[in-house]
């Protein structure tokens, strides 16, 4: 009976309100998970083979995530440790000790030793076993369950972390390689327009400074188009170290193709807590926090240990193991504090806050959670109104365009109102990528907040 005793409080998850619904969900597309999701494996939404194979490199070699993963190994280990003090320990001792003792020493035992230096030979056999009376030591092991448990969850917290930052750098280089397009081929335009204006000037129909706008303007958008250089360098030495590479061994060739917008699977507020990984690690390190009381508590009760042993002692090597030569001991041994000027006290005290802290943290990670949810919905949805604005807009421009440089070829404006006219059209086709790249990372910042390919469960690791 007094085996089943524990001192930790009856754990119960911290009371949480949840929404009905996320407040911004209303009117948005819903994918359905389980036809969009393979196996958790979120990223091949974007259908994009090369983003997938960039994936597996980096979930066999970022560091990042390796040292979380030695983490959780650590938890592991101290979940053995403590599941191996519920059973008795075995220890075995053997040795050879010398000794001696002043001639003046009225000691027997050294009658037949001239010298005072004696050998003495022993080995033990010990077994010793701390009763779990109170349940200290349970309640240690529910504690470091729970925080292993919590550390697997902040292992896939990490790997979902750097899943994201690697498929967004990937995104935004994507979309950077049309921006490079753009710019390409509206330079070739601005230098069939500095030729044509040339000519003109050369005609007498235009003026030099007709000339000069059509060569600030056409190196100007050069100049853009070497800053993207940098720009796409830098992306591409991310996605190198989150794949534990260093950057000198790894380059993307550009490609022609802007993975498409997915539909993000749907989720409702209560599933997000079971879904996302650091909510996960928040409330089982409440459960941790939880059975440390308990043993906090057990410190104001005795300790009963059992304790056996024997062996042999000589001070001949020849008659070491001999019948004559044996010892042994048993008997129990009750241990306890009884003052200690509030140190138990205060440990209590300490535990108890802790575990307050952990409820907060807890409540608070849940509160994030909404939020980023929250964010990332209006994000896209108001991405969305405003692409159907922006792709009306870059029409009419390229229209405009049109019809201005017609007027310019027959002599109607002057290049000035070309100039003009083409900052716009460009500005228009670089906001509409800008808007892409937006929509796609937002995506990407969504399906994190929603926990990604994470289901709650702790089977895809060996249990503690």
């Amino acid at each position: 009976m007094l085996s089943a005793c524990t001192l930790s409080p009856d754990y119960q998850r911290p009371e949480m309100t949840t929404p009905a619904q996320f407040k911004q969900a209303e009117g948005w597309t819903q994918a359905n998970p389980s036809d969009a999701l393979a196996r958790g494996a979120w990223w091949e939404l974007y259908g994009d083979a090369q983003l997938n194979s960039l994936i597996e490199q980096l979930n066999a070699s970022n560091q990042t995530v390796a040292q979380s993963e030695a983490q959780y190994r650590q938890a592991l280990a101290l979940v053995n440790s403590s599941r191996g003090a519920l059973f008795p320990s075995l220890d075995l001792k053997a040795g050879k000790t010398r000794s001696s003792q002043g001639t003046g020493s009225s000691s027997s035992s050294l009658s037949n030793n001239s010298s005072g230096i004696r050998d003495t030979y022993s080995t033990t056999l010990g077994v010793s076993w701390e009763l779990d009376l109170w349940g200290k030591l349970r309640d240690g092991l529910t504690a470091n369950e729970a925080s292993a448990e919590a550390s697997f969850a902040d292992l896939a917290s990490i790997r979902l972390s750097q899943q994201s930052l690697l498929v967004q750098n990937y995104l935004k280089l994507r979309v950077m390689d049309e921006q490079k397009r753009l710019l390409e081929a509206t330079v070739a335009a601005y230098e069939r327009s500095l030729k044509l204006t040339q000519n003109q000037y050369r005609a007498g129909v235009s003026g030099q400074d007709a000339v000069a706008q059509a060569q600030t303007q056409l190196k100007g958008t050069q100049a853009d188009l070497i800053d993207l250089v940098w720009q796409r360098a830098q992306l591409e030495n991310a996605i190198a170290v989150l794949m534990g590479k260093a950057p000198a061994e790894f380059s993307l060739a550009q490609t022609e193709d802007i993975p498409t917008l997915p539909q993000v699977p749907s989720a409702l507020p209560s599933q997000l807590l079971e879904r996302r990984p650091d909510i996960a690690s928040a409330e089982r390190k409440v459960m941790s926090a939880n059975a440390s009381i308990g043993v906090a508590r057990a410190a104001y009760f005795p300790d009963l240990t059992l304790s056996m042993s024997g062996g042999y002692s000589s001070s001949s090597f020849k008659d070491w193991i001999s019948l004559p030569n044996r010892f042994w001991s048993v008997g129990p041994q009750l241990a306890m504090t009884l003052f200690d000027a509030g140190k138990r006290s205060a440990e209590v005290d300490r535990t108890v806050a802790v575990y307050d802290q952990t409820v907060a943290q807890y409540r608070q990670a849940v509160l994030d959670g909404f939020r980023e949810v929250e964010d990332y919905l209006v994000q896209l949805r108001v991405y969305e109104d405003e692409a159907q604005v922006r792709a009306e807009a870059l029409v009419a421009a390229r229209e405009s365009l049109r019809l201005t440089e017609n007027q310019y070829k027959a002599g109607l404006i002057d290049y000035l109102d070309v100039v003009n006219v083409q900052t716009t059209a460009l500005s228009n086709e670089r906001s509409v990528l800008t808007l892409r790249q937006g929509q796609l990372v937002a995506s990407v910042q969504l399906i994190a907040a929603l926990g990604g390919g994470w289901d709650g469960q702790l089977e895809a690791e060996p249990k503690p």
